[in-house]
């Protein structure tokens, strides 16, 4: 997404002032301390959907991103850098992503955008942040071509954009781990799959059948839906009608909620089950009937239970953000602390200073990101991908999403 800001940080030079640079604004001190010499202010820029039905997942995204920014300019990461951010609302809408990836392009001071939550959005905003060597790493776009090219089914792999990275993990993996639970741990043989016609849902759909066909399982009936309707109730009675034993449907949880709670209601008390997109509780929320034994995959481990997340979970709490990390919060933290990494790379290798060449740099220094985040290992391959190939299925019981297995794959 799949699914599922701008940041600026400030830190200041003990060792001599930074210099103004094409793609760095120097602000000037006033009085003495670590002021003195002025700072270099680099902005990470942030894009979700921070209004509309996915802002649950769009705030959790600008939050993360808020709180790396402050974490680094507190630790001083970058001696003589202040980052900074400021959030672009995209209406999870590819237009209006273009049109922020324009804006963002256009700000001499921004060096790396973290977003955005949907493929199709990002699909919208890939070129032009390529042409001007722009950083962009999501932590939620799952649809392969996004990195592999279009060719990726066939074999053909071949990186579009040399600026696009991403902490998340594809579909290629996530429709197969769901495929496979739902046929040999869920014992289901017959589903019916359903998509809501964009980027990310019908990729996923299309992937999780092939794999769910090639295991011996047969997919008895397809549907797709349309985005922001609420009446699903003719895909409901087909369902009903196909003699399914399951549901999966490509989507978010708008949509996913509701289809949910229609198909039940329609008679057929069979399990829907979804990628990352529609693992929130407003999935939960948006069914009448109670929808215990419904299942998502998300990409990683799931955050509280993992020991590397455990201070950015205090710092979260405690900064006192009203809205959850959600289910991007530690993805959206580790790409924007990998854009961190690489202007202080980029910073080390110019003896202090931000070079004319800032943003192409750090393009360069992205490839040759490596820590320990918040989900775990953070490195990226020769498409940008991330190395971290980890996916958790969960279920629906009483009332609450509740993880049921976790698996890393391997290439």
């Amino acid at each position: 997404m799949r699914h599922r800001s701008l940041l600026i940080l400030t830190s200041v030079l003990t060792t001599g002032a930074l210099t103004l640079t094409a793609c760095g604004s120097r602000d000037e001190g006033k009085g003495g301390g670590d002021n003195a010499g002025g700072t270099t202010t680099v902005v990470i820029g942030v894009d979700a959907p921070l209004t509309g039905s996915l802002s649950a997942l769009g705030q959790g995204i600008k939050n993360s991103v808020d709180l790396a920014v402050k974490t680094a300019n507190k630790d001083k990461v970058v001696p003589g850098v202040t980052f900074k951010i400021e959030a672009l609302d995209d209406q999870a809408t590819p237009a209006t992503g273009k049109a922020n990836a324009l804006k963002l392009v256009g700000m001499k001071d921004v060096l790396g955008v973290v977003g955005p939550l949907n493929s199709g959005v990002s699909q919208s905003m890939q070129a032009d942040f390529d042409k001007a060597n722009l950083t962009q790493v999501s932590p939620a776009n799952t649809n392969p071509s996004l990195s592999q090219g279009d060719n990726w089914g066939k074999g053909e792999k071949k990186r579009p954009f040399k600026t696009y990275f991403r902490t998340a993990t594809t579909d290629v993996i996530q429709g197969k781990f769901a495929a496979n639970y739902l046929f040999k741990d869920a014992g289901k043989k017959k589903v019916f799959v359903v998509n809501d016609k964009q980027t990310y849902g019908a990729g996923l759909a299309a992937i999780f059948s092939d794999e769910f066909k090639r295991l011996g399982g047969t997919v008895v009936g397809t549907d797709s839906v349309t985005v922001k309707e609420t009446d699903f109730s003719a895909t409901a009675n087909k369902v009903k009608a196909s003699g399914a034993d399951s549901v999966y449907f490509g989507g978010q949880y708008p949509e996913g909620g509701l289809l949910s709670d229609q198909i039940k209601k329609a008679g057929a008390k069979i399990p829907t089950m979804g990628g990352d997109g529609i693992y929130d509780p407003e999935f939960i929320k948006a069914s009448g009937e109670a929808n215990d034994g419904d299942l998502a995959t998300s990409v990683g481990f799931p955050v509280e239970k993992l020991p590397t997340a455990k201070k950015f979970i205090e710092d979260y709490n405690a900064a006192g953000y009203k809205d959850a990390y959600a289910a991007y919060g530690g993805y959206s933290y580790d790409a924007a602390w990998s854009i961190i990494q690489a202007v202080k790379a980029v910073v080390e290798a110019n003896n202090g200073k931000l070079p004319e060449d800032a943003r192409a740099k750090v393009t360069e220094a992205m490839a040759k990101v490596s820590f320990e985040g918040v989900t775990g290992s953070v490195a990226f391959d020769e498409y940008g991908d991330t190395t971290n190939k980890q996916l958790t299925v969960y279920q629906v019981k009483n009332g609450a999403w509740v993880d049921v297995k976790s698996e890393t794959f391997k290439d």
